[in-house]
């Protein structure tokens, strides 16, 4: 049996927090908007990179900071309350679930 993807790996574990997944239809780029309790707080770029609505304070407090090579975004703010985040491995994974909780109990 093939191991799961990161990407799949991410939104089986982000929806048994509540988060619902939202594929764009007609794009097979990954693109798909994240709701919680029918607000976005989330999109992912493609299958390894997620934009995430925070807050400047948690960006600094959690010392994340945006790609240099942004596809995507490259002009972003400093000042600006979201955050691109690539992801890869399964620390890599838990680091955004735990980010994910941050960002739910904002909303």
């Amino acid at each position: 049996m093939a191991a799961m993807s990161p990407h799949r790996s991410l939104i089986e574990r982000l929806e048994a927090l509540g988060v619902e997944h939202r594929p764009v239809p007609g794009r097979d780029d990954g693109f798909a908007g994240l709701f919680y309790r029918g607000k976005a707080f989330a999109h992912f770029h493609n299958d390894h990179e997620l934009d995430i609505r925070l807050t400047r304070a948690v960006i600094e407090r959690e010392c994340l900071s945006h790609p240099k090579n942004s596809a995507v975004h490259p002009d972003r703010s400093t000042k600006s309350p979201w955050i691109e985040i690539r992801f890869a491995t399964a620390k890599e994974i838990d680091d955004i679930v735990r980010l994910v909780r941050i960002a739910i109990a904002q909303l």
